[in-house]
């Protein structure tokens, strides 16, 4: 692997990028190169295999778009590009009809959630780039309904996340169906040892461009930290809504999470969406293209779908919960701050997560300035669709119980000396409610030998008197690890 050296060149004009090329591009009013497509651009026209590491934002996706482009219409082969969600699939493949959709260029997108027979007539319209998720992409190998036996240009988006996302076995049985005799591209915002070893197996003496070392975080962006206890949260996000004007993206450690915060805003009169995992793919397209436009103020979204949001102009970034992987706060703040942009990026952590924000602070190689808590707006009384109380439980998709559809219906008074049966007639169990007598530590469900009674609530039955039977341990206090930080 050898290093490339930065060309001294002004504009796309020195990157040897074909005139037609270049004609779209100053149609577009892309003047200036960023730093990665200064450094990639060059090598990838020669052919070569390409590492790409840079932030998120920093203008990958034109880097090997325009390269892929002329690789192909060279060699008469097709392009492939792979990348982990859906929503970075739809850009990526936007991005490419910009640049060669006046010259004829065919795409096919094959991404979950969307019609397997529309992908299979996209298929069959031959065309140059496909654009897949390796989820999606795997089931039309299995069906025999795409050929990769032509791809000359491989392009492997944010592939620390598709690793991330367990994407590696679906990688490695698509490698298998593409020729040995290819470009390949691979771009990252990170370098983990997954990506030096895949990069040893799959690619032939690959030319490593490098904007930043890996895990910095993205020029531009303005960091802080809240400490503050979980109940306050909402009424702190409250807070800097309200003082901040702009777009803000809201990140979720849970989509159960997402879509209760999407709820309690839209409460407080903001304009909201959510877009996570369990939203179908209209819906999630739905959320992104109003928050682009405008139609929403705030989005709240989970890591799950953190890369594929490429909106230009993200005022704020709040990571409502910290992520689970310190590697993905990099990714997060990256989505504030893009194009050379100032960004702003608030974080919020728990008294009991100095661990988790000291494995952010090694990562980004700096320390996070913690703020004051401010006085914060009086805390709001949520109805029944925004926290279900805790003598209520959720009867999802149980028609006849509770009233309609998915609504809440309180729960039925069981007898002292009765065993509740969890198997129902005709009926799947009933899901307990998102509470936190069934969710503990970090959203892990509570669990209890089959046909075992639950455990008893206040006020319910008569086991609980005289204090015997069913009391509950009281709650340990949170350990305060920022103790002698100031706060």
């Amino acid at each position: 692997m050898v290093n490339s050296q930065n060309p001294q060149a002004g504009g796309f004009y020195g990157l040897g990028i074909a005139p037609s090329l270049l004609d779209v591009i100053a149609r577009l009013k892309y003047t200036t190169p960023t730093p990665i497509q200064q450094k990639a651009i060059p090598v990838a026209v020669q052919g070569l295999d390409v590492i790409g590491i840079a932030q998120t934002g920093t203008g990958k996706t034109l880097a090997f778009s325009v390269p892929m482009l002329m690789r192909i219409a060279a060699t008469k082969g097709k392009g492939l590009v792979l990348l982990p969600t859906r929503e970075l699939a739809l850009q990526v493949e936007e991005m490419l009809q910009k640049i060669g959709g006046q010259a004829g260029l065919r795409t096919a997108v094959l991404i979950g959630g969307a019609s397997m027979g529309n992908q299979i007539s996209a298929i069959k319209k031959n065309p140059h780039v496909i654009v897949a998720t390796p989820g999606r992409l795997n089931d039309h190998l299995e069906q025999r309904t795409v050929d990769l036996s032509k791809v000359a240009v491989l392009v492997l988006d944010e592939a620390d996340r598709m690793l991330d996302m367990g994407f590696a076995p679906q990688i490695n049985r698509i490698l298998k169906h593409v020729p040995k005799e290819r470009q390949t591209m691979l771009f990252s915002a990170t370098m983990p040892p997954e990506i030096s070893k895949m990069a040893a197996q799959y690619m032939a003496t690959p030319v490593r461009v490098e904007i930043a070392r890996a895990g910095t975080a993205a020029e531009g962006v303005e960091q802080e930290l809240f400490v503050v206890e979980k109940p306050d949260k909402i009424r702190l996000l409250e807070r800097l809504l309200n003082e901040y004007h702009g777009t803000v993206l809201v990140f979720s450690r849970t989509k159960h999470g997402a879509s209760k915060i999407a709820r309690m805003l839209k409460k407080m009169s903001f304009t909201a969406a959510e877009i996570h995992s369990n939203r179908s793919l209209s819906q999630r397209r739905d959320a992104l293209d109003g928050f682009k436009s405008g139609k929403y103020r705030v989005l709240v979204a989970t890591d799950i779908a953190a890369r594929g949001i490429d909106v230009t102009g993200i005022e704020l970034v709040v990571n409502f919960d910290l992520p689970d992987q310190a590697e993905d706060y990099v990714h997060r703040i990256g989505r504030t701050g893009r194009a050379g942009m100032a960004g702003k990026a608030i974080s919020f952590a728990t008294p009991d997560q100095g661990k988790d924000v000291r494995e952010i602070e090694k990562l980004v190689r700096t320390q996070l300035n913690i703020t004051k808590t401010p006085e914060l707006p009086a805390a709001r009384k949520l109805d029944m669709s925004d926290m279900p109380e805790r003598e209520e439980r959720r009867f999802g998709g149980r028609p006849g119980v509770g009233g309609r559809r998915g609504t809440y219906a309180p729960r039925p008074a069981q007898s002292p000396n009765k065993v509740r049966s969890t198997s129902v007639p005709g009926a799947s169990a009933p899901r307990p409610s998102y509470d936190s007598e069934y969710r503990r530590d970090k959203g892990a469900k509570a669990e209890r030998p089959q046909g075992a009674r639950p455990p008893a609530r206040a006020g319910q039955g008569t086991h609980r008197s005289g204090g015997q039977g069913g009391s509950r341990k009281p709650k340990m206090a949170p350990r305060k690890f920022f103790g002698g930080m100031g706060v």
